[in-house]
Order: structure tokens, then C-alpha cells, then sequence
């Protein structure tokens, strides 16, 4: 399989959980993400590169492309002008598709790709005529959490096939009480209880490694990761307003910013707190920042004497809820670690659409396999 715009590969880390998927080919433009990917799965057929400069003759011949390019742009693919930069990367992603003639390609965007007028534009291409013409597309949402992702993130999927349409994956879990034949949501307790409630530091290790000839920041073990922060004593008093499942509507008065005081709906998520009975909303690149999303740390207890952890979730903490095996390895900056994480395909949904394409791929007539059992109900 190639993997296009593979960030620091959770897409491959799921792919290659699912056992049978070789990657032969990535490719990431960002530095610190190509490092972490190469730490991971190998340097040698990484490349650290813009997608446009790599010619024809060097895309090999593949079963699986697999890769999440941006949506920016594309609403003038139709154009097919090369030249033009708003649909440069998109037409990158389809030129890989011709030229190593997969069986399958995967695509994941956000949630909203759907409903977007690029969203059409790809249909289009798989109709007679068009650059995918060859393929049948099969599309729509997935929420991670139903695949054993401890995290309500809804994504866009695409199959696309030239071996006969490919269905997207059934959901192998449920939101709790709903189907009984199902195991239920995993949680944030599922995958945070039992990590230091209180970080160690607020730095990484002072650490380098060279990676396609130059000094990146690495490799961090997932536990190094697990780096706090220094609060004001200001946010330290807005987190303790905040229980399970709350956010900025539970402060009082003299604690409300400006902005918050003002606007009285939306952001609802905004110094969120988690819940421990259920996954987390999604994780975005700035999880380490309440103000940006409910990202505080699912302990609380109200009682003046009560035990609650007021601060926001750490790395390691949020690469777990992304799903992210303990084994991975990291490099890059704070912040730069931070972005791949929000940025990823939690590994764990990725595994889920492997398993599924693999009897496809295989040839297998009657379609059928067994589920495997999802790695945290094992």
C-alpha cells in the first residue's frame, strides 16, 4: 500500500495492526511528522517530500492507496489545470491513483467534506469520463467511537474500488444500553485511569535524532509525553467550576472572560470537562488548551475536600484516546507532537477499515470474515 499525506501514520499503524498490508511508499511534506512516521514504520520508503515533486515513474504498482488529502481546492479539479494551487494536492492524491492502479483507495476528511461541493466533484470523477472512472465509490460517516475508539469523532470515508463496490464498514460498538450484541463505547476511564494524575514535568526529554539528514527532536517514547502544563491561578479556579460534561456555562459570573460573558450560546464545548462514562469528543491539535474544546481531565469531585485533577489533558493521555498504541513513537516538539496527534487518524478506526477491505483485496466471493476483537476489549 502507498499512504499519501500519512502525518506521523495512524493510518498505516491501524493498516499494519490488521496484519497482511505492507507499506511501500509515504508520503508527508511536514518534517516532524515524516520523522515520527519513519520512527515508526521505516525511513527507507518514506518520503519527506511535496507530493508534486515525485514523477510518475517513481509511484509503484499497488494493491491499497490509502491517505486523507486536504479539501481545500478542490472545487476546480474539474478544470483539470495542474497549475492551479487550489487543487494541487487533491489532484496529486488522483494522479497517485492512476498511475499505481490500485485495486482500492481510502480516503478520510472531516465530517463536513460530505455536504461540500468538492465532495460532488469527486462523485463526478468516478462517471464515465472522468479521471476515476474506473472506480465505484462508496461513501459516508463514521463515528470512531463505534469501531472501539475512545472518541466521538465523525469522519468522512470514501472507498473507492475497481474490483466491485466495497461497502463501508458495520460499527462493532455502541453507545451504552443501545444494542446488547454489541460491546458497548470505550471511555475515557477505559483508557486514562491508572496514568499519573499529576505530570512529572512540563518539557520532554532533551533529545535529537536525524531523520532524511536532519536534527529532529525524538524519539519520545509515548510516557515521555505525559507533560503538563502551568496554569494561572485565574484558570486554575475556572477548572475547578467545571464538572463532568460542563463547560464555560458553569462559571460564575466574576470568572467569565469578556468574550464568554457576551456570546450566550454556541461554543458549548469551550472549558469543557470529560466525562468518565463516555469517550471524548474529538481531539483536536490544541488539546492542551481548555479554551479550545472540552479538555479538561474527567476527575472531579465537588465536595470542598473532594479529589478532582484540574488541569488538561496531557500527549500521551490524548494519543491514547486517539488510540495510539503505547509502543508509538514520537518526534517533534511540544507543539509540533501535538498537531500530529490532533491531525491522525486514530489507529484504531483505520484497523477496523483494513480488516474490512480484507477479503476484498483477497479476492474472497463470499465477502464474509470474522470481526476481530477490537485491542481494548481484549
Amino acid at each position: 500500500m502507498i499512504d499519501l499525506f500519512a502525518g506521523c501514520g495512524g493510518m498505516t499503524s491501524g493498516f499494519m495492526a490488521a496484519k497482511g498490508f505492507k507499506p511501500v511508499m509515504s508520503v508527508e511534506f511536514d518534517l516532524h511528522a515524516a520523522a515520527t512516521y519513519a520512527a515508526n514504520f521505516g525511513e527507507s520508503h518514506t518520503c519527506h517530500a511535496d507530493i508534486a515533486s515525485i514523477p510518475n515513474e517513481e509511484i509503484p504498482q499497488v494493491d491499497l492507496i490509502i491517505g486523507g488529502p486536504p479539501c481545500q481546492g478542490f472545487s476546480n479539479l474539474g478544470s483539470r489545470n495542474v497549475n492551479d494551487p487550489r487543487n494541487k494536492l487533491w489532484k496529486e492524491y488522483i494522479r497517485f491513483v492512476r498511475h499505481a492502479t490500485p485495486k482500492v483507495f481510502v480516503i478520510e476528511n472531516v465530517d463536513r467534506f460530505f455536504s461540500s461541493s468538492e465532495f460532488a466533484l469527486l462523485q463526478a470523477e468516478a462517471q464515465p469520463g472522468g479521471l476515476l472512472e474506473n472506480y465505484e465509490l462508496s461513501s459516508g460517516f463514521l463515528l470512531a467511537a463505534d469501531f472501539g475508539v475512545p472518541q466521538r469523532r465523525k469522519r468522512t470515508i470514501v472507498i473507492g474500488s475497481r474490483i466491485g463496490r466495497i461497502p463501508l464498514p458495520a460499527s462493532t460498538h455502541a453507545r451504552p444500553g443501545t444494542l446488547d450484541v454489541m460491546p458497548a463505547w470505550h471511555t475515557t476511564h477505559d483508557v486514562l485511569s491508572g496514568l499519573p494524575e499529576t505530570p512529572a514535568t512540563t518539557e520532554l526529554p532533551a533529545s535529537s535524532v536525524e531523520f532524511f539528514g536532519k536534527d529532529v527532536p525524538g524519539i519520545f517514547k509515548s510516557s515521555d509525553l505525559h507533560i503538563g502544563r502551568n496554569p494561572t491561578p485565574l484558570s486554575l479556579e475556572r477548572y475547578r467550576h467545571i464538572p463532568p460534561g460542563g463547560g464555560r456555562f458553569d462559571l460564575p459570573d466574576h470568572l467569565l472572560s469578556r468574550c464568554w460573558r457576551e456570546k450566550k450560546s454556541g461554543t458549548t464545548d469551550v472549558m469543557g470537562r470529560m466525562r468518565w462514562d463516555m469517550p471524548s469528543l474529538t481531539i483536536r491539535t490544541e488539546f492542551f488548551k481548555p479554551e479550545k474544546g472540552q479538555y479538561l481531565h474527567p476527575q472531579w469531585e465537588q465536595n470542598s475536600d473532594g479529589h478532582s485533577v484540574d488541569r488538561p489533558i496531557t500527549h500521551w493521555e490524548a494519543a491514547r484516546l486517539q488510540s495510539f498504541p503505547d509502543d508509538f513513537q514520537w518526534c517533534g516538539t511540544k507543539l509540533q507532537i501535538a498537531k500530529q496527534i490532533g491531525n491522525a487518524v486514530p489507529p484504531m478506526l483505520a484497523e477496523a477499515i483494513a480488516r474490512h477491505l480484507k477479503p476484498y483485496l483477497r479476492g474472497n466471493s463470499q465477502r464474509t470474515h470474522k470481526t476481530a476483537t477490537c485491542r481494548l476489549c481484549r
